[in-house]
């Protein structure tokens, strides 16, 4: 039911932005005439790796020029990047993992291997998971950026604070998941992304 749920949402979603879709990637073509996408490894469901699909945000080779997690305020991204990033829009070419059956519309975002690598053996189980695009703590940490950039440490307050504190909120959603949970968490998730658009 969940899968079925995930390819009717994923297709109609992509047929309703697809004017959007143009728009981004106009937009990012003007900005510095770089590519349009940005893939990155991730770890999927039982630990097999996949690609994860994003509008790009950054300079180009930027995976190499700093740390894999973003503050605001990050030199390496593009000044249309910055909006999309804050939006949320960026996500969206994700609805395309989500097609592939790599990815649901909700569940636990996907981690680069390198923080999986420090899951201890209770967090380890959210791999059991199918990651998502959206998930409840998704929402209680919509501004991480904003929290990152605050911290002298950023990347050390995500992995003590943040990362444990969602894989914590996604094993707890998971046990009381339905479509129509599911369905909540994609409305309240479309809802703060239009007031982000609204707000610039």
């Amino acid at each position: 039911m969940k899968r079925f749920f995930d390819l009717v949402g994923a297709s109609i979603g992509l047929l309703a932005l697809a004017p959007l879709f143009a728009c981004v990637a106009l937009a990012i073509k003007l900005d510095d005439r770089g590519p349009i996408f940005f893939s990155q490894r991730r770890v999927g469901r039982f630990g097999r790796p996949f690609h994860i699909h994003k509008f790009r945000t950054m300079v180009q080779n930027a995976e190499l020029l700093g740390p894999s997690i973003t503050a605001a305020g990050d030199p390496r991204v593009t000044p249309i990047g910055r909006w999309l990033r804050k939006t949320k829009l960026d996500e969206l070419p994700q609805l395309f993992n989500v097609i592939k059956g790599e990815m649901s519309l909700v569940g636990p975002r996907p981690e680069v291997e390198q923080y999986t690598r420090l899951y201890n053996g209770e967090q380890r189980e959210v791999l059991q998971l199918v990651p998502g695009m959206t998930e409840p703590t998704s929402l209680r940490f919509y501004d991480e950026e904003r929290i990152l950039a605050q911290a002298e440490n950023p990347e050390q307050l995500y992995l003590q604070q943040i990362m444990p504190a969602k894989i914590r909120g996604n094993l707890q959603y998971q046990q009381q998941a339905t479509v129509i949970h599911d369905t909540v968490v994609i409305l309240k998730t479309m809802a703060r992304m239009f007031r982000k658009v609204l707000t610039r």
